[in-house]
């Protein structure tokens, strides 16, 4: 298996950790044993057959994150795309959306926040009183079905305590970031538990507007606030309420026409989302043999989506030679998207058993509804595009965990999910479209120890398929079918020295069928100083492969030396695919030039990923924490050659604690490397150049050192 040259500071870093392993002490205590909720039934993260990584709460604490997109990178293979003012999209093992722009998406990667579906909103992915964050790799076809062929992110916050209690925190660092944040949580009777959290973020950003001589034009505003009510209504009925609310009022101005990070934009433009869901969970445990869990959950979220479109001011081109080659245009897209979700199942319990009391079994229910209005206003646009779109999702699933001798268990799950969508629009555009999929596993698991698991593992997934919206396009492109995935993975989980060193190895190799890329047509526009114009557009690739390993390990060196590390290795590449992703006439005439992209490697998907970390109570009252990660450089696009830059970040946070304060010094990205997270490669957008065709990139978060100070009451 080829992946490319490893770097040096891969080797160095395992090095240094492999050191620190053989010169600790060896008594210490165990480490944490950690609970995936995302499951049908809580089970540790050792006895679950498949690969999962889990976040805690004292890691997005020892980061300083304020969203999702600052600790993505502590899970193997898995990365971001941004293009906006946060990297709302996720990638699951090379797989997953870059963007949204005019197409209705289906997302590859799931997202759920205390059960609420927030699927292709991931700007909703706040950190805000976090008890854990569970990344599941690989298909979920029984577990979650159309929108988690990649995989499913689920964000689980911190439930109502039976004592009383709360913090305040706040935080200041560079480019003007302001976060301030509080919690309570506490009984109101023997029966009812609460829990609120409310949290504010503002920076200026990392940009600098030359022309307009303004440091904030891609500031972050984001107001986060949940609210738990737990209520035990009897012995045998539990009723669980959450509410979220975001209201994110950001700024977008990151691209540069000189790839810095000082643009020249006169149109500055926005991103904003502003959110309000709820969801309603009853658990009844009075009947004979199972429980019955029913959850019901509504998000309404309204988006906005602008950018100056030239990323510069009308008259750069004044009295030079490029004078008259300058065009101007934004563009702007108002989404709304309210969503629901009924999930009704039944869990067995250990008098409702089957085979001889050897089986464990689910069935559920499901029903998903979506609808979704985008109204586009664009300069070069003969009028306001508008269009909808609308999705009903019915399924019904099982799954069993049966123990064929004690130490081998074989699980098997089963999900068939019908689909109807319509999409209709101001061009005129009609499509309906009606599917039967069905997706499931079928894992093997052998507990060579009480401490040591073995497992194998098939699974499929599906991606439903959809409508391309543009009516440039040929009927025959209009539309594009479902992706299939089969998912072959097996590995080794256990905890070993007294259950101090933990450690997760997952090999897998996955087969796409009628694999969905996202593509683009740059098409000439005739009689106009723009340069070009963009077709977005979803075409199928016969077949894709992705195949690689991960790695997780957490040792408890001592008492007081605590060290972990992950490692993501990936190869993900086209098969028998090829792409139109450029014309070289007018749109009067569009007439693509095919491209063979068989054996390119797939965007989003680096060979290599790590992060190392070592975290030391220095006293009883100090602690040191320092974190390098990286990740080897990717293509950005299957339909252009830009890449992004290989990098490795050094994090560290020192913290001071005191019986009821916490003090924190933290900074991340220490030596101000640049990382890419969004770039392309296919047109020129410079008039000072003539249009000539280069790659853009936008850059995320640099070096930033900041402090905190929390205290809890």
């Amino acid at each position: 298996m080829k992946f490319c040259k490893k770097s040096d500071a891969i080797i160095g870093a395992l090095f240094f950790i492999s050191g620190l392993f053989a010169t600790q002490a060896l008594s210490a205590t165990a480490v944490e044993e950690v609970v995936v909720t995302a499951e049908f039934r809580g089970l540790s993260l050792l006895e679950t057959g498949s690969s999962i990584s889990v976040i805690d709460d004292k890691t997005i604490e020892r980061r300083g994150a304020t969203h999702i997109e600052q600790i993505l990178n502590l899970a193997p293979n898995v990365n971001f795309s941004s293009g906006s003012s946060r990297g709302k999209y996720v990638q699951i093992r090379g797989i997953g959306d870059r963007s949204q722009f005019v197409a209705p998406m289906n997302p590859s990667v799931g997202l759920l926040i205390d059960g609420i579906d927030f699927s292709g909103v991931g700007g909703a992915a706040t950190t805000l009183d976090l008890q854990q964050i569970e990344i599941l790799r690989g298909p979920q076809g029984t577990l979650y079905g159309a929108n988690a062929l990649a995989g499913l992110i689920n964000i689980r916050s911190n439930d109502p305590t039976d004592i009383f209690e709360g913090s305040v925190e706040t935080t200041i660092a560079e480019y003007e970031t302001r976060t301030t944040s509080a919690v309570l949580s506490g009984p109101i009777s023997e029966s009812l538990g609460y829990r609120l959290a409310v949290q504010g973020h503002r920076t200026d950003g990392y940009i600098d507007n030359d022309y307009l001589n303004r440091h904030d034009t891609s500031n972050l505003d984001e107001l986060t606030a949940r609210g738990k009510l737990d209520w035990r209504a009897s012995d045998d009925w539990q009723v669980n309420l959450t509410a979220f609310y975001l209201d994110a009022d950001n700024g977008y101005d990151d691209f540069s026409l000189d790839n810095t990070r000082h643009t020249l934009s006169d149109q500055p433009g926005v991103d904003r989302q502003e959110s309000t869901a709820l969801a309603i969970e009853n658990i009844w445990r009075g009947f004979q043999g199972f429980d019955v869990i029913g959850l019901v959950s509504y998000a309404e979220n309204n988006l906005e989506y602008s950018f100056d479109e030239d990323w510069t001011y009308s008259d750069i081109c004044a009295g030079q030679p490029c004078d008259g080659w300058a065009y101007s245009s934004f563009d702007r897209y108002l989404r709304d998207r309210e969503n629901g979700t009924v999930d009704i199942r039944l869990v067995s319990k250990d008098d409702g058993r089957l085979f001889r009391d050897s089986t464990d079994w689910v069935l559920g229910f499901y029903y998903r509804f979506q609808d979704e209005s985008l109204l586009r206003e664009y300069t070069y646009a003969s009028g306001d595009f508008k269009s909808d779109f609308e999705t009903r999702n019915r399924a019904i699933y099982g799954q069993l965990g049966s123990w064929l001798t004690d130490n081998l268990k074989l699980t098997s799950g089963l999900r068939l999910e019908f689909r109807n969508a319509e999409y209709e629009d101001s061009d005129l555009v009609n499509h309906d479209n009606s599917e039967r999929l069905w997706g499931g596993r079928l894992g093997l698991e052998y507990h060579v120890t009480p401490q040591t698991m073995l497992y194998g593992l098939v699974s499929r997934g599906y991606k439903a398929g959809g409508v391309n919206s543009d009516p440039a396009l040929e009927p025959s492109a209009r539309d594009f079918d479902t992706e299939y995935l089969w998912n072959f993975e097996t590995g080794i989980k256990g905890d070993w020295l007294e259950r101090r060193l933990q450690l997760q190895l997952a090999l897998f190799f996955q087969k796409r069928r009628e694999m969905q890329v996202k593509q683009s047509l740059v098409i000439p526009i005739s009689g106009s100083s723009c340069p070009c114009s963009f077709t977005d557009y979803y075409d199928n690739a016969a077949r894709g492969e992705n195949y690689g390993a991960e790695l997780e390990v957490v040792w408890q060196a001592d008492e007081r030396v605590q060290l972990h590390g992950s490692l993501g290795l990936l190869r993900a590449t086209f098969k028998d695919f090829e792409s139109y992703t450029h014309v070289d006439v007018d749109r009067d005439s569009i007439n693509p030039v095919p491209k063979d992209l068989s054996g390119h490697e797939q965007a989003h998907a680096p060979s290599y990923q790590f992060a190392v970390g070592v975290d030391v109570d220095l006293t009883d009252r100090l602690t040191a924490g320092l974190e390098v990660e990286g990740k080897e450089s990717f293509y950005l696009s299957p339909r252009h050659h830009a890449k992004s830059n290989r990098y490795e970040l050094v994090n560290a946070r020192l913290d001071y604690s005191l019986p009821q304060w916490t003090f924190s010094l933290w900074g991340r990205n220490l030596a101000d490397r640049d990382v890419v997270v969004r770039g392309f490669g296919s047109f020129g957008n410079d008039p000072r150049k003539f249009y000539v065709t280069e790659p853009y990139y936008q850059f995320g978060e640099p070096r930033i050192v900041g402090a905190t100070a929390k205290y809890r009451f």
